[in-house]
């Protein structure tokens, strides 16, 4: 993957926190919050998260959190784990009423 015209330890720092965030589904943070978690002053981190939305790795939400632009958007309402059936005979669909006792 091309990481620009980056120094070697700026390339490193964009691997972690690539991997970082392939690590951790879901990870929404701010600039303040990135500059601390890897350490960095405000400058680089700037430059980092700009290449990382440039290049479609990251997107900046509304709020200004830093989040994988491939995870998209979260539904309204959040979708919930179906509940499965032990029992393939007395499983019922969503749409069908329960049998008369």
């Amino acid at each position: 993957m091309n990481e620009g015209p980056f120094s070697i330890a700026n390339q490193q720092i964009l691997r972690r926190i690539r991997g970082e965030y392939l690590e951790m589904p879901g990870l929404q943070i701010t600039a303040a919050q990135a500059r601390r978690l890897w350490g960095l002053d405000e400058p680089t981190c700037a430059q980092l998260l700009k290449f990382l939305v440039e290049t479609k790795f990251l997107t900046c939400t509304i709020d200004g959190k830093y989040a994988r632009l491939t995870e998209g958007a979260l539904p309204s309402p959040p979708l919930r784990m179906a509940k499965a059936g032990t029992d393939s005979k007395t499983a019922l669909r969503a749409w069908e009423k329960p049998p008369a006792a």
